[in-house]
């Protein structure tokens, strides 16, 4: 929501996006502080997703500084819009990939590894060049990889964004147009989000959330396109 926020009060789609991108690594912050039951004994996958996340980050803030972002623009209400069908949608998703053949081939070990990483490298580079929307498209690919409680795999998401999203904001920080006082406003906000947001997500009936959260990242995926 905090991109059409930012746009909203005048900034342009550029500065918005870099503003919005600086000011959500607050969330990383305060979600560590309040998921530390979620996160506890995710040390080893959360290594290896911060660091692909980083380096997608960083290829994501390279792209959008040296390439026009009217093109991405287009792009992201549909990925937002499928990355929301697909978090709706995930208990089937996961019941017809269960449920295909595999021929004799196996999706365990390295096949499974390298697909993931390119799953969590792409968001990377999406929530670094353009961040609207990537909680809930990283929520979805998560929720996918396994079968978890709804708040693990949301405190895995906001540290996997996080990373991402750090790596974009220090290259913006350097060399794009980020709007101070709208970015300090916002980050505060964000703290305070990732700290209250985990105590939420352990209480709130989980399919319900889920499609709460769906639902929204649809209208927001309609409001990007009209906009």
């Amino acid at each position: 929501m905090s991109y059409p926020a930012l746009l909203a009060v005048g900034l342009p789609p550029v500065t918005a996006n870099v503003t919005n991108t600086v000011a959500l690594f607050g969330v990383t912050g305060g979600t560590i502080a309040g998921s530390q039951r979620e996160l506890r004994g995710q040390g080893r996958r959360l290594l290896r997703l911060v660091v692909v996340s980083v380096l997608g980050g960083a290829v994501g803030a390279a792209l959008l500084l040296l390439t026009p972002a009217e093109a991405f623009e287009t792009m992201v209400p549909w990925l937002l819009g499928l990355g929301s069908l697909l978090l709706l949608a995930r208990d089937r998703v996961r019941s017809w990939v269960s449920a295909r053949p595999s021929n004799g081939l196996s999706f365990d070990g390295v096949r499974r590894t390298a697909t993931w990483a390119t799953v969590v490298f792409a968001l990377g580079v999406y929530g670094g060049y353009f961040g609207a929307g990537v909680g809930i498209i990283a929520l979805a690919a998560l929720a996918l990889e396994r079968s978890e409680p709804l708040p693990v795999t949301n405190a895995v998401k906001n540290v996997a964004t996080g990373a991402a999203n750090g790596a974009a904001a220090i290259t913006y920080i350097l060399f794009a147009p980020v709007q101070w006082s709208a970015a300090i406003a916002l980050g505060c906000g964000a703290v305070v989000g990732g700290l209250v947001g985990p105590s939420i997500v352990r209480v709130a009936p989980e399919t319900a959330l889920r499609w709460l959260v769906g639902s929204a990242g649809l209208l927001l995926a309609v409001r990007l396109a009209t906009n």
